[in-house]
């Protein structure tokens, strides 16, 4: 199983260790349908993953194979690839490998460096950025967050990485310290830690370092890049120390729960400014340069505006309690339904794992319109629920699957259906929410 996914269980227990000093401190750092939103995005980024991880980790395996510097230069010696205690006959259990703990040390530090290019060029590049964007969304600050995780970014920025393949760096190595890296951003993801100590915070990458760079204001934007250390942009002018907390979100709020929609926005804004402008070379930069440009005739670059978090109003449309409930428990399904689908992936894709995730994503979606109080839920999930609900029926009369599963999946579809047309008034929203 891969590092992340084995951390999965820790990252929910930290949620609600998160969710306990909030209550104790009164400080309300979590709404609903904000971590139901981020946590669909997590989801879709993993099983996303599934289809993904061929490419991305499959490129860095073949660069390392095929054109690593120790083929072309033998005094260049390979990268120990083993565990850090010594496995000899008659070496105490603790005794350490010299060699490999060198090994696995750079190569974390070399997967941090790597890391800040990586996650630098995604907010100075327009196309990486609409990759990216997801994980700025949420106007919330808390581990939740970090757990919202964008599905197409990772296919464009695996290679900002293939400079570890070309030294020789092992892939395992590779895989492990990146999962490293991503464990340590997620305890990062919080308000309920101040500042470190003096040492820590020129170090490393803290809670308050990280709130900076996911703080709108102009002078915290495009600050902080680091995953693990904070080094790196001391040294290449990306630092900016907290002073006031931040307003969290970006700059032109999203105004939507949908996963789906989070991932495509910006795609779909360049899609339309590139259609409307005429010059090849403005086209261009509309994709390469930098996230807010737009050539004249389209109003020319934007430039963030001042905010406050007095004045900040958050997304949050009003849902009345047992919609929010049915929307919470559909969540959950989907979120189970996710788990195995994951498990079950690592032994290989057929078509009933893709027609799962199909079922997956279009619940995620459907849970974000009823969050949204769209009107095009009520169909969806409609339609979403009386497939599932037909489709337990064939398997327990067939004898395909558990009888009670089967039927329990029949009566948790009749009774949804039944709490969606007695609140069905309340999905009376028209559209998504615009671009512009």
């Amino acid at each position: 199983m891969h590092v992340i996914q084995a951390a999965i269980p820790l990252f929910f227990l930290c949620i609600v260790l998160e969710l306990l000093w909030s209550q104790r401190t009164g400080r309300r750092i979590a709404r609903l349908n904000d971590a139901l939103s981020d946590l669909s995005c997590g989801v879709l980024s993993q099983l996303a993953g599934i289809f993904d991880k061929a490419l991305t980790l499959g490129a860095f395996i073949w660069v390392q194979d095929h054109f690593r510097l120790q083929r072309a230069f033998a005094v260049v010696a390979e990268w120990p690839n083993r565990s850090i205690f010594l496995r000899s006959e008659g070496a105490p259990p603790w005794a350490v490998d010299g060699a490999a703990l060198g090994a696995w040390v750079a190569a974390f530090v070399l997967v941090d460096f790597c890391y800040y290019w990586s996650h630098r060029m995604s907010h100075e590049v327009n196309v990486l950025w609409a990759g990216h964007v997801v994980h700025h969304q949420s106007e919330e600050y808390n581990l939740s967050v970090a757990l919202r995780q964008a599905s197409i970014g990772k296919a464009m920025t695996w290679v900002f990485y293939l400079p570890l393949a070309l030294i020789g760096m092992p892939w395992q190595l590779f895989v492990v310290s990146h999962g490293l890296n991503l464990i340590y951003q997620f305890i990062i993801h919080t308000r309920a830690v101040g500042t470190m100590g003096r040492l820590t915070e020129w170090v490393l990458n803290t809670p308050s370092h990280h709130r900076v760079h996911h703080g709108v204001n102009p002078k915290y934007q495009d600050k902080n890049y680091g995953g693990v250390f904070i080094v790196f942009d001391r040294w290449f002018g990306t630092f900016q120390r907290e002073e006031e907390e931040p307003v969290y979100g970006i700059t032109k709020p999203l105004r939507s729960w949908n996963p789906l929609w989070a991932n495509l926005h910006v795609f779909v804004q360049m899609a339309r400014d590139i259609r409307r402008t005429p010059a090849w070379g403005d086209r261009l930069r509309i994709v390469f340069g930098r996230p807010g440009w737009r050539p004249a005739a389209l109003g020319g670059p934007e430039r963030p505006p001042e905010v406050s978090r007095e004045t900040f109003e958050k997304f949050d449309p009003p849902v009345p309690a047992p919609l929010a409930a049915y929307g919470f428990a559909q969540f959950a399904t989907a979120l189970v339904a996710a788990f195995f689908i994951l498990r079950a992936a690592a032994q290989g894709l057929d078509a009933g794992l893709a027609a799962a995730t199909f079922f997956v994503i279009v619940a995620l979606a459907g849970v974000a319109g009823v969050f949204e109080r769209a009107k095009w839920a009520r169909p969806l999930e409609t339609a979403r629920l009386v497939a599932i609900g037909v489709a337990c029926a064939i398997l327990a009369l067939t004898g395909g699957a558990s009888t009670l599963l089967t039927w329990g999946g029949v009566a948790f579809a009749g009774l949804s259906l039944l709490v969606l047309w007695r609140y069905r008034a309340a999905l009376t929203e028209v559209e998504l929410a615009p671009i512009m």
